[in-house]
């Protein structure tokens, strides 16, 4: 188990890294098959004077590169050097997708859907039981970042359980555009936090395998507000306060495609749109059909296709619900 001394010596991955000073470890548990090993580099930044850790991670899933970009510029600007404390970051947790940008562990499984993991599991259970026995525990706070999956852009968001006054908190003073109530998944990197008692905050923006320099903004941003928050920002750093609040979301649903055909996306993601108001047309390829696309409510746009085709049935845009509207809690298995 990671820990930190009398001496405030931070013992962890087999290293002793004392106050003041940088590390950086490979994390390797596991081998490709040509027998080469694969290893996930775990940067350490420790000040001379005691604070909380606080972990950074991104590339859960390898092909979610904003989160990736976020975590490297962090670590690029020397945001990670701490004025007091420990920050630890891992730009890429899944070094195996990283490495073929797909979403998965080499086995097929989803790397967070297997947390806590087990010892003599598949590789992706072993990997995050290791992870979780050697890593995580040292942390006094996380900071998770991800995208939509495939071509589903998400607006910049953080997502919180629906009741967590804590989490709340913290959500309004990393404070992205929207804050979104969102169920734990099972087996999920956030739920295994929440039960050993970790706040955590998971930031989505973005689409897989693509980078915008936007979403990493606001991403970077809102983690030196935290930082910033647990006094752990050098005084050297600056970052723009927010023009808005944060946009709190209880309530959302899902539009989806009436027919298969060609995808015409006529807003911006992260648009107040007015029920009914016109918002993407469905084509064929032959020029003989058009269909309207047309807000089912009014509210806000936080996920848009941005798939060229798709088919029946397909999610196509995520909408906020006013608040007197049933809860449909957002869940990234639900689509």
């Amino acid at each position: 188990m990671p820990q930190i001394d009398k001496d405030n010596v931070l013992e962890i991955l087999g290293k002793r890294i004392p106050a003041g000073k940088s590390a950086t470890i490979n994390f390797n548990m596991a081998k490709l098959y040509t027998t080469t090993s694969v290893e996930v580099p775990v940067i350490i930044e420790r000040a001379k004077k005691p604070g909380p850790v606080v972990l950074l991670t991104a590339g859960i899933h390898g092909d979610e590169i904003n989160g990736v970009e976020i975590v490297r510029q962090i670590i690029s600007k020397g945001i990670n050097k701490p004025q007091k404390g420990t920050i630890i970051c891992i730009p890429v947790v899944n070094i195996f997708g990283f490495l073929t940008l797909t979403r998965e562990f080499p086995d097929g499984r989803d790397l967070n859907r297997v947390f806590p993991g087990t010892k003599h599991g598949s590789l992706a259970s072993r990997f995050a039981f290791q992870f979780v026995k050697k890593i995580l525990p040292i942390a006094d706070f996380c900071m998770d970042f991800h995208t939509g999956g495939a071509s589903r852009f998400n607006a910049p968001q953080i997502r919180i359980k629906k009741g967590n006054e804590e989490s709340l908190k913290y959500a309004h003073i990393f404070n992205a555009p929207f804050t979104i109530n969102s169920k734990t998944i099972t087996k999920s990197y956030r739920e295994t936090c929440a039960k050993l008692g970790i706040p955590v905050l998971l930031f989505e923006g973005g689409k897989s395998a693509n980078s915008n320099k936007e979403i990493a903004r606001h991403g970077v941003d809102g983690a030196t507000r935290i930082l910033s928050h647990l006094d752990m920002l050098k005084p050297r750093f600056d970052y723009p306060d927010a023009i808005t609040e944060t946009v709190i979301i209880e309530n959302t649903f899902w539009m989806r495609a009436k027919y298969s055909g060609l995808l015409h996306v006529k807003i911006p993601c992260g648009k107040h749109v007015e029920k009914g108001e016109f918002i993407a047309t469905i084509t064929d390829p032959y020029g003989k059909f058009r269909h309207k696309i047309k807000a089912a409510n009014e509210g806000y746009i936080i996920n848009v296709n941005e798939s060229p085709i798709v088919y029946q049935g397909d999610a196509v845009f995520h909408i906020s619900l006013p608040k007197r509207s049933n809860e449909e809690e957002i869940s990234e298995s639900e689509i």
